[in-house]
């Protein structure tokens, strides 16, 4: 018999307009099969049972020919990062290989599409068949930074909507995968690097930007993100190598080098004697000498982080090239110095440090001389021969390098917290009379009501730990309390400052008193003082407020986040840009800067207590006073006050870090709710999300494990709380902590106004030194600073700790918003976010022409600027990237 044959061609492509606009029909096809049909047979009365056989076998000789599904191809963008010099090794190693061939047919990176459903006869996810890329015939030599390779997929009719997409590299090198997008409009961001499958068998997984809770994940990639987290978190055995992706917690155990001698020896930070927040494990094996100690870096066993936490090549050459530059800096000027003295003999050597500036130079273009100086920070650009002025000590408590640390003064005379049988006295040397004659005819209990007394204290913090420090012939430090009135003017005036001993002789005072100069004597007595309090206040700086506040605590939530979101989940898609270089940065640390033996030992008063300092401290931390609000309500200096537009009232009107923070804080806050409530309308949605509040939980008891306990841990059970934390966290990993470091250059850069250690302690009568300070008061005081060779080494670091990276991601520009392309609301809040960046930007230039405003306007009064959002690359004492990212 004739018949006709019908057939669905194929393939096409997946996406495309002709196979969008068939019919729903067409778009629920299941199979593609041929078919004979032929003619009906006219039905007879009646048939005999031999005629009814062959009537049905006849009926049943149609032919269906075995059932396939449609095929369509897919069209994909793949965008690597491309490195001309290794692609060329490469090729030219292929090239010499006599296995060429066998290496062809394995060389290539596999990509498979998976789909968003489930296949119902299996029960697992959909797959597509493998594509391979292989750019290695095709050399781009002068190819850009990043190239897009096209790739095509083969998948069935009834695959669905790709979901993830499967990767394996079996090239031999590690290969940086940006991004893939499919049909010009599906987009995987992956920002990642994939290892060889030599190294790392298993096929990454990466899933499209859209954002899914945990319980509305697809059915087919539900597997798959369990999976991918799993992989992340590893088993907590062996030593990580630099090209795992994997996630744990250790303690501070990889401080010191004990091999090298006792002097190098640190304890173990983290655990009820010591509580510490925790690190990344690395798992390097013990020190031989110490079993409780890690072996430091070295060639065999660098570093870790996890992969995609390291610096990019942009942020790496930016580090190199400024260690480099301070490199220069601190050595070319003393091949002089090396046949001469490395003392300070006046303020004029000190002088020598810095480039002339152009505009006072006879020569506008820089000279040799000048080529391998320091630029003048903002604070001695105009006066640069000048010991620290009551105006400017007041000032940058409120606007300088450690804005964070002023106190309302509540009880006088203040009282120390520390235990007395091992301390002394709790009680302070400060009296009425001390400050009688400053406070605008005020007695000091009115002053204290009237809210005029503050308070920078740092007398617990660092008398445990005198006896070490002033152990070393070049270090000398006193506990130190300075009392400031608040002026008519809105200005902070230090009208007393006590120096605190350890109670070593019980005939000899340990506490003693200095105030404001009436004669030439207390004049350089005053100057000293206050070098010794600004001492106390860079390491409390360095080691307290901005490495343990900020870097160290910020730690443990970013390693949570990592082990228990999903790349998938909206939370991680939120928090990813204020991750960004953190653990990097802090490995760094642990291995160059607060190390035993490591510059902040080398270069602060706390010598080799420092981490124990930063323990001790850890004790009083609380993340629930983390936030802006809560923190200066806590210091009083603000007070709650439903009237005022961020909700509190500041005490000091012009307190330029609190003024201009609040603005990005209320911004953050109201980008996070607006974010957060998207997400989880309810409290049932919080509770219900097993991957937040697995991260929640993990960040505390086993992150923050020593205070675990502690009554003061925010609940996570209503959006409200949720926004909570993540304004919290956001706010430390931005604002906060530029605050505290891209002044450092330009506050800190001028040794005599804010040395990093003290020397000699201020003479008593009775001293056999007192004498020669009477005779050469500035001799005196120039010699208690750092000597030439550590002033530049200090500087030269402060330069690099300020320098913003040419890559650098500023608040309010989130460039990748292709994951909220179906949620409009979300994007809105982003728009709304970065305009309200620009607009403080704006608010924050009117505050400095402001005259009214003391703090931040004024003769020789440098803008305040660190909390403006953007900022060219470089030095700029101004910008908040996304992250503590240095």
């Amino acid at each position: 018999m004739a018949g006709t044959k019908i057939e669905v061609s194929g393939p096409k492509s997946l996406f495309s307009n002709e196979f969008l606009c068939n019919s729903t029909s067409l778009l629920n096809s299941r199979k593609r099969r041929t078919v004979e049909v032929r003619k009906p047979v006219a039905a007879t009365a009646a048939l005999t049972a031999v005629q009814i056989v062959a009537k049905l076998i006849e009926l049943d000789s149609v032919k269906v020919i075995p059932e396939t599904p449609v095929q369509f191809t897919v069209s994909g963008q793949v965008t690597v990062e491309y490195d001309a010099m290794e692609q060329m090794k490469e090729l030219m190693f292929n090239w010499w290989d006599s296995s060429k061939t066998t290496i062809d047919a394995q060389r290539g990176v596999f990509l498979q599409l998976v789909s968003s459903d489930i296949d119902p006869r299996t029960g697992k996810a959909k797959v597509s068949k493998e594509a391979i890329l292989d750019w290695s015939r095709d050399l781009p030599i002068n190819a850009d930074k990043f190239v897009t390779h096209e790739v095509q997929f083969l998948v069935d009719g009834n695959f669905g909507v790709p979901g993830a997409i499967l990767v394996t590299n079996k090239n031999s090198k590690e290969l940086y995968l940006k991004s893939i997008t499919l049909e010009g409009f599906l987009h995987f961001d992956c920002q990642s690097w994939v290892q060889p499958e030599k190294l790392h068998p298993e096929k990454r997984i990466f899933f499209t930007n859209k954002a899914y809770l945990p319980n509305e994940t697809p059915k087919g990639l539900r597997e798959l993100r369990e999976k991918e987290l799993r992989e992340l978190r590893g088993n907590g055995e062996g030593v990580r190598v630099l090209s795992d992706r994997i996630y744990d917690y250790d303690v501070y155990n990889d401080l010191g080098n004990p091999g090298k001698g006792l002097e190098f020896a640190r304890p173990v930070l983290g655990g009820q004697r010591r509580p510490y927040p925790r690190r990344c494990r690395t798992g390097r094996p013990s020190t031989k000498s110490d079993p409780k100690s890690e072996s430091p870096v070295n060639d065999t066993t660098p570093m870790y982080v996890p992969r995609d936490e390291a610096f990019g090549e942009e942020k790496k050459r930016s580090v190199d090239a400024g260690s480099w530059k301070g490199m220069m800096n601190n050595l070319f000027p003393f091949f002089k110095h090396s046949i001469e003295s490395d003392s300070v003999n006046s303020f004029a050597d000190i002088k020598k440090l810095y480039k002339e500036s152009r505009k006072h130079s006879n020569f506008p273009v820089e000279s040799t001389a000048d080529a391998f100086k320091f630029d003048p920070p903002n604070i001695v650009s105009r006066e640069a021969s000048c010991c620290l002025r009551d105006d400017e000590f007041g000032r940058f408590t409120l606007a300088g390098m450690n804005p964070i640390s002023i106190e309302r003064l509540k009880v006088f005379p203040p009282v120390s917290k520390l235990d007395p049988s091992i301390y002394g006295p709790t009680q302070s040397a400060l009296r009425e009379e001390h400050l009688i004659s400053h406070l605008d005819g005020m007695s000091v209990q009115k002053a204290i009501e009237r809210k005029k007394l503050f308070i920078l204290d740092y007398h617990d913090a660092f008398l445990p730990f005198l006896n070490s420090i002033n152990a070393h012939p070049d270090r000398k430090a006193y506990a130190t309390r300075t009392i400031f009135f608040l002026t008519q003017m809105g200005t902070l005036k230090p009208i007393a400052i006590e120096l605190s001993l350890p109670s070593t002789n019980p005939f000899k005072p340990s506490k003693q008193v200095i105030t404001p100069p009436v004669d030439a004597t207390t004049c350089w007595q005053w100057q000293l003082a206050k070098a010794h309090v600004c001492s106390n206040d860079s390491g409390a700086h360095e080691l307290i407020q901005h490495w343990l506040r900020t870097h160290a605590c910020m730690e443990p939530f970013i390693i949570a986040a990592r082990r228990h979101l999903s790349a998938m989940h909206p939370i991680l898609k939120l928090l990813h840009p204020h991750m960004r270089y953190t653990m990097d940065i802090n490995a760094r640390a642990r291995e160059l800067l607060i190390s035993a033996g490591g510059i902040i030992e080398s270069l602060f008063s706390t010598k080799e207590c420092s981490m124990e300092i930063t323990s001790f401290a850890y004790k009083n931390w609380r993340f629930d006073m983390e936030s802006l609000p809560a923190d200066l309500i806590r210091r009083g200096v603000a007070e709650l006050d439903p009237t005022e537009p961020h909700g509190i009232k500041l005490l000091i009107e012009d307190y330029p870090y609190a003024n201009d923070g609040l603005l990005i804080w209320s911004a953050i806050e109201r980008l996070v709710k607006d974010y957060v409530n998207y997400y989880y309308p309810d409290s049932n949605s919080i509770r219900s999300d097993p991957e937040l509040n697995t991260w929640y939980y993990e960040s505390i008891n086993v992150g923050h494990a020593d205070l675990r306990h502690e009554s003061w841990w925010p609940n996570l059970s209503t959006p409200k709380d949720l926004v909570s934390i993540l304004t919290t966290l956001i706010w430390i990993s931005s604002a906060n902590h530029a605050a505290l470091n891209f002044g450092q250059y330009h506050y800190g850069g001028y040794v005599p106004v804010r040395p990093s250690y003290m020397r000699r302690l201020i003479p008593n009568e009775d001293d056999p030194e007192y004498q020669n300070f009477i005779s050469d008061p500035e001799g005196y005081f120039v010699s208690s600073l750092p000597c030439l060779r550590e002033m530049a080494f200090l500087m030269s670091i402060l330069e690099i700790l300020s320098t913003h990276s040419e890559d650098e991601e500023y608040l309010g520009d989130r460039k990748e918003l292709s994951t909220w392309r179906g949620s409009p609301e979300i994007i809105e809040a982003f728009y709304r976010f970065s305009m309200e960046m620009k607009a403080i930007e704006k608010e924050i230039e009117k505050r400095n022409s402001d005259t009214k405003l003391r703090n931040r306007c004024g003769a020789g009064v440098s803008p305040y600027q660190l909390l403006v959002p953007s900022s060219e690359p470089g030095v700029s004492c101004r910008g908040v990237p996304n992250s503590i990212s240095i």
